[in-house]
């Protein structure tokens, strides 16, 4: 049985976060981001099927050569994910602003 896994998945350990920006700015074969880490070919490879499995990361041949490139519509599903707590967050800020401006009123009397 597999296990369905997701885009939160992909970024919850820092080598994939680390092989996301690098790939966001270049696609890269494996050898060429296995070179970046302290980390095997092979531990490599398995960060890959992970992001491949999220749908984080696309592969395309060439020659006898694969590259990894960025699904950056797949990364959108966590900014959507975070929109909500970010309108929760300035909404909180604001209510601190007005807080902080009605003291300073009180504080001028």
């Amino acid at each position: 049985m597999s296990t369905r896994r997701d885009v939160f998945q992909a970024i919850a350990d820092p080598t994939r976060r680390a092989i996301i920006t690098l790939i966001a700015v270049q696609a890269m074969t494996p050898n060429a981001l296995a070179e970046h880490f302290d980390s095997s070919r092979q531990a490599i490879s398995k960060h890959l099927k992970v992001l491949q499995e999220c749908e984080v990361v696309k592969t395309k041949q060439a020659g006898r050569e694969i590259y990894y490139h960025l699904e950056m519509e797949k990364l959108k599903e966590i900014d959507k994910w975070l929109a909500q707590f970010k309108q929760m967050w300035e909404d909180r800020f604001n209510q601190l602003d007005q807080v902080l401006a009605t003291l300073k009123k009180s504080d001028k009397k």
